[in-house]
This record gives structure tokens, C-alpha cells and sequence, in this order.
């Protein structure tokens, strides 16, 4: 299982690598344009969010539109000493002038700053590599998103955002402490998932 799941992942990756430039920015503004409709968004007042570093959804035109709509941004950061994740709200200010530190797994995450359970957001929109049609998710393999969801006492509303090839019609084998999405956007499609 572990092989087959490691040879998935490599493939995504390296699928993810070879989109275009223009490829990320039209994919990114076809998710913007679905999330812009989208109840839990609507509704949500403080969102969680990533910033993206290895081929994933883009989300800066998302961070751009939270602000216009007055809504609260939260970015990760991983606290070293459980290997979960916090939420650190920032400003548009912060976010304009990237005052961002460079985690040493490759990504980009908010200044040391206290941050917030993940209990608190009312929308979390996630990366992955890939999804299936019960909503499972398979992240990058340090399992960050799901140690911190699982300790949660109130679940915020779980949207993954991914190109259409990460979608696979293969049911993906969960682990216990897998957790699963709400809903999965992906450039032409929206689907949604029963927990």
C-alpha cells in the first residue's frame, strides 16, 4: 500500500511541477470564480488558508478577495513542539509586504507570532495531492493538517482546492487519523463529500 501510495504522490508532484505559469494563474482564477459562489465562504468570517509552494491551487487572487470582503486570514505556521499546525491571523499590510519567514521544509509561513486553534476558523481551505469521490485526502506526507484536525474541538468547514488530474476516481485508502474533506474544488468542478 505504502508503495503504491508513494508512487501517487510522486506522480502528482511531478505533474503539478510541469503545469505553466499561465496553466496556475487560469486554474487559480476558474477556483476563485466557484469559491466566490460557495455558501461556506460566504458565510465564513475567519478563514484559514495556505500559501502555495509546490504546484498547488495558487491562492493569492483568494487572500486578495478575503480581504475585499473584510473577512479574517489566518495562515499556518508549524509549532516545533507538537508538529502541529497554528493559525496566525495577518493583515493585508503583512501580506502586501511579505513579511513571511521561510520555513526550512520549503514553504513560506507568517513571522513567529502566537497563533490560534484550528477550532476557531470557520473555514479551512487546504492543499493536497490528491482526493477521491468519499472526500479523502492525501496530503504531502507530513501530516500536519490532519494531527492538528484531529485533536480539534469544533471542526471548521474543510474545502481542499486541487487541479482536475488530482482528483482520482481510485478510492485512496484512509488511515484512522486521515482526515477528510467537506468539499473539493478544482478548476472545473465542485464536489462535495458526507463525513
Amino acid at each position: 500500500m505504502s508503495n503504491t501510495l508513494n508512487a501517487l504522490r510522486k506522480q502528482l508532484r511531478l505533474r503539478r511541477r510541469q503545469l505553466t505559469h499561465f496553466q496556475q494563474k487560469q486554474a487559480e482564477q476558474q477556483v476563485l470564480n466557484q469559491l466566490r459562489r460557495l455558501n461556506a465562504f460566504k458565510s465564513a468570517t475567519k478563514i484559514g488558508l495556505y500559501l502555495h509552494a509546490f504546484g498547488e491551487i495558487h491562492t493569492q487572487k483568494i487572500i486578495e478577495l478575503c480581504f475585499q470582503h473584510k473577512k479574517q486570514v489566518y495562515l499556518p505556521m508549524i509549532c516545533n513542539m507538537n508538529q502541529k499546525l497554528v493559525w496566525v491571523k495577518i493583515s493585508v499590510n503583512q501580506y502586501k509586504n511579505k513579511r513571511l519567514s521561510h520555513h526550512p521544509l520549503g514553504m513560506k509561513e507568517p513571522m513567529a507570532s502566537r497563533g490560534k486553534h484550528i477550532s476557531t476558523l470557520d473555514l479551512l481551505i487546504m492543499p493536497l495531492l490528491a482526493c477521491d469521490h468519499l472526500g479523502t485526502r492525501i496530503g504531502m506526507g507530513g501530516g500536519f493538517y490532519d494531527r492538528t484536525l484531529a485533536t480539534a474541538k469544533h471542526h471548521p468547514y474543510r474545502l481542499g482546492l486541487a487541479h482536475s488530474f488530482q482528483y482520482v476516481d481510485t478510492p485512496l485508502f484512509r488511515q484512522k487519523w486521515d482526515q477528510p474533506l467537506d468539499a473539493l474544488l478544482t478548476p472545473t468542478q465542485q464536489y462535495r463529500f458526507s463525513r
